[in-house]
């Protein structure tokens, strides 16, 4: 059975090296909602002052799950449906570069 990040990397085209949590992979939409996923999670851990490894992952568990599902319930497409850019950000920084050294 595939695995979830090697079947999301298989459907996005990228790379077996690229990382599919990279930024240079996500849209704007993508990289908002992991943001936002990040920082409840963050903020979690510190109100409900979470110390063990286990509530810890239990907690962005919950987190992520909730950010979902509020994806869901407004009708947005999830994450891993959300398309690849054509371009990462280090190819255009790599393309602009050589643009000026041309100049």
């Amino acid at each position: 059975m595939e695995k979830p990040a090697a079947a999301i990397k298989r459907r996005k085209g990228l790379k077996k090296s690229e990382d599919i949590l990279d930024n240079d992979n996500m849209g704007s939409e993508k990289l908002g909602a992991n943001l936002f996923r990040i920082t409840q999670a963050e903020a979690k851990l510190w109100r409900e002052n979470i110390q063990s490894k286990e509530e810890a992952n239990k907690a962005h568990f919950e987190v992520g799950y909730t950010v979902r599902k509020a994806i869901e319930s407004l009708g947005g497409t999830m994450p891993e449906d959300l398309p690849t850019p054509d371009k990462s950000i280090k190819q255009i920084e790599h393309e602009r570069k050589n643009q000026l050294k041309k100049k």
